[in-house]
Parts: structure tokens; sequence; C-alpha cells
């Protein structure tokens, strides 16, 4: 039976009667707090559970008591029709005050939910999705319509909250496995974050420069096309710009106040806020001031570029003196070791949250994340959006309704088992697919002066021997 080690809920923190009384008067603070080692990442000055995700303890905000939890899994909410129509804050204003009043319960909800996150039930269990996660699954169009929910996507939005609030991080370092929705997360987030900047600026790299474009004109411009008129600032210049989104005039919060006073739009100053892309360098965005960074495919940059001599330039782009004033959100695979792959694995490393300076930072500034493909690998995941790992005794019903017959574990053992003659074949699946971090950091066996693909049996035998009985671990005297 496979268990998961991804995340566990640490318990015995806080003693409860400090618990109690913080919560009581809402003295709990976003961010990194010193006393319990933890980063707070709700915004209503309560907290609950904290997680511990790879190292990183976590305080979620306190579980709410609300009948908001309507039936038993996501449900994407549809858009009224009435306020579809409206296509900008302009013609918003344009309609009289009985309308906007109908709606402004509405509109109020949805800003709250982006600001502090979301709770519903998932499989009877009351469940927590960031702000972020929020507007990911209920306002983001991908390629597929809207987003399913899944538990690792969960997870990995509650990572980068924790990243975006301790202000020791630069942001994070991500490992996963491929087809795994990374670039519409970080698009989605770009979206998210922009839409509500003031004076900004946000980036976007890719393993090359076409696909950092391709990035912004596939991702990033739908989403941000596709959002309600309430979170849409207006736009400069094209509708579908090819180079650069620029927001003049800012999506505002709509309150009674402002229904009352009949107060105008048009008089609002603009964001002057701006998303980007860059042709991939070691010196792109050099001596630029960035919000946000996105670093896609960052373990597929190929000489002559470097992904380690990128992010020393571009650290220096999320930081005003000692103050961090952006974040990175770096996300890829990793390619074979001399084709990128031993920059990026030195630069996960150097990531890990266990290992810091005196300062508190790790050695990249960035806090690295590990995904294993068993959370994420699409067919696998059932309705409630939790994965398959084991076989099970009856068929579970996916998303789309599809039977899931055979757990992931099995699957992709059966994958294993017909690659054991291919080993470089073998090792590029471990590298799409990892199930550990030697999986994805596996490098390509003829470019090696020793034999890896004997080796590599060695070490797979070795995993499979500390799950039988042939091997104990202990202490013996």
């Amino acid at each position: 039976m496979y268990e998961q080690t991804l995340y566990h809920i640490v318990k015995d923190v806080i003693r409860p009667k400090v618990l109690n009384k913080l919560n009581k008067f809402k003295k709990w603070e976003y961010g990194y707090n010193k006393e319990y080692d933890f980063v707070v990442i709700s915004k209503t000055g309560e907290i609950g559970e904290i997680y511990d995700i790879q190292g990183l303890r976590i305080a979620l905000p306190k579980e709410k008591e609300t009948k908001v939890f309507e039936g038993k899994k996501w449900q994407y909410s549809e858009y009224p029709k009435e306020l579809s129509k409206i296509k900008s804050v302009f013609d918003w204003d344009e309609y009289p005050v009985e309308f906007k009043e109908k709606w402004y319960d509405y509109i109020d909800t949805e800003f709250k939910r982006r600001e502090e996150g979301f709770w519903f039930f998932n499989k009877d269990k009351p469940t927590y999705i960031t702000g972020t996660n929020y507007m990911y699954l209920q306002w983001s169009k991908i390629d597929v319509g809207q987003p399913d929910f899944r538990e690792s996507n969960r997870l990995f939005y509650l990572f980068w909250e924790a990243c975006k609030a301790d202000t020791r991080c630069y942001g994070m370092c991500y490992l996963k496995n491929r087809r795994s929705g990374f670039s519409f997360m970080a698009s989605g987030e770009t979206v998210n974050q922009a839409t509500i900047s003031t004076d900004s600026r946000f980036g976007i790299l890719s393993k090359s420069g076409p696909d950092a474009k391709k990035m912004f004109t596939d991702k990033v411009v739908p989403i941000s096309v596709n959002y309600p008129f309430f979170f849409k600032p207006i736009q400069d210049g094209m509708d579908r710009p090819k180079t650069e989104l620029a927001y003049r005039v800012p999506a505002s919060k709509f309150t009674r106040k402002k229904l009352d006073s009949n107060e105008k739009l048009k008089e609002i100053s603009g964001l002057d806020t701006t998303i980007d892309w860059k042709n991939t360098g070691d010196n792109s965005y050099d001596g630029e001031k960035l919000k946000l960074l996105v670093h896609d495919e960052s373990g597929k940059w190929e000489r002559p570029t470097n992904i380690l001599n990128n992010w020393r330039v571009t650290k220096t782009c999320l930081r005003l003196g000692s103050r961090i004033i952006g974040k990175c959100m770096m996300g890829s695979t990793s390619n074979a070791l001399d084709k990128g792959g031993e920059n990026y694995k030195k630069l996960y490393y150097d990531s890990n949250v266990d290992k810091r300076n005196a300062n508190g930072q790790t050695r990249s500034g960035l806090y690295s994340l590990f995904i294993p493909m068993e959370w994420n690998y699409e067919g696998y995941i059932d309705s409630y959006g939790f994965p398959v790992f084991n076989t099970p005794k009856k068929s579970i019903e996916g998303p789309d309704g599809q039977l899931i017959e055979l757990g992931v574990i099995d699957y992709w053992q059966n994958e294993v088992n017909g690659l054991k003659e291919d080993q470089d074949g073998l090792n590029e699946y471990y590298r799409q697919f990892p199930r550990t971090e030697e999986h994805a950091f596996r490098d390509e066996a003829k470019e090696s002066l020793f034999n890896l693909a004997k080796i590599y049996e060695q070490i797979d035998y070795n995993a499979d021997l500390k799950n039988t009985s042939v091997v104990t671990t202990g202490s013996f005297q």
C-alpha cells in the first residue's frame, strides 16, 4: 500500500489556550512567524491546521463555520448572464443604481474570495484553497475550458502562498512532471497579481524566446481577456497583444459607498502595470524591477544560456537593497544533465528550506518543491481531485466520468518494466514522470564514462529491496 510523503499535518505546535486567545483577538499576522517557525498564509487573523510541505511549515486559516460549503466537491459557478454582457467598468458605470445594487453582494463576495481564499466541502471534508487557487479554478480559462480541482494543485498553491508571505523568500523552484499544468497556473497567477498591482512589471522567461512568447500569447492574454469586467482593468493597445499587456485603468472594488455617491470610475487613476516576455539569455531583465518573474522550463536552458547565471541577474530585479519586493515562480522538468539539467539540479538543491544562512535564506533565495508524478498524472485523478495511487477493488470515476480501474503506481511500474531494455528511454521516462528527485535528475547513459545502465539498475534494485523483508533498517548493538 502506497504511503504519501509529500506533506503532513503538524500537531501540538501551539498550546490550545494560546491558540484560542490569539484567534479570538485575530492577532495572527500574514507572513513568517519567528516564534513558532511557520509561515501564516491566513489573512483573517485566525489560523487552523498547520501543514508541513517538504520542510516548510504553513499555518492555514481557521476553518470557516459557514454554509458556504455547496455540494460535496469543487463546483465551478457559472458567470451570471446579466453580468457577462458588461465588458468594462465604463459599461458598468452607465447602468442604473437599481441594477448595481442587485449585483453588489455577488461582486463583493468574489473580491473577498480572491483576497482570503475559499472553503468548500470535498469528499465530506472542509477544504481550503487560497485566493490564487480560487481565481485559477473559477476565473481562468485554459486549453480545456475550466480547470479541474486537483489536490496536488491545492498543495502547490498553499506552498506558493507561503513563498509570497515569507519576507525571507524570493519565490519557488518547482520540480515537476510533464503535463502538470504549471504553465497555465503561472499564467493565471501573473494575470491575478497584475490586475491588482499598481506601477508594477511582470516578466516571463522560458527555455527560448519563442516559448516565452507562446506562453504570453496563448495563455496569459486569453486568461486576461476572459476575466469578468469587475476584475479586469482597462488595457492599453490591442485586445490580444503579442509583446506587452498594459493595464491603465484599474479594476475597482464596487462598494455601496461608491454606488451611493455615483463616483465616476473614469476619474480613477490608472494601474500603469505591464506584463511582457523576453528572449532567453543570461542577462534577460537585467537592471529592471519586477513584481513577479515567471521562469517556465528553467531546467531546459542549454548552452550558451545558463539558468544559474540568469538567476543571479534576475534575483536583483526582485529586491531593493535587502528588502524583497518581488517573487519568482520557477518550474520545470529537468533535461539530461549536460543539456541544462545540471544547472537546474544545483539551483533546486540550493533552494532546500532546511539549509539556510545567517539571514534565514536558502543559498538561492528560493524554496524548492517537488511533487511526485503519482500526484498529478492525467487519467488517474478521481472526480474529487485526489490521485488514485493504488489499483482499486472497484472502478473509480474520474472528473469527466471515465472509469479508473488501475492505480497510477501500477501504471507507472508497467511503463518502467517495458523500458528495461532501453536504458536511455527509461531515463527519459523517469525525468518526464519522476517519483523521486533522483528520477527527475537521471542522466543519459550514453554520455557517461561509466556503465550508467548497470549503476541505475542497481539503484532501482536497492530501492525495491527497502520495501521487502530482506532488508531491516535500525540501530544494532
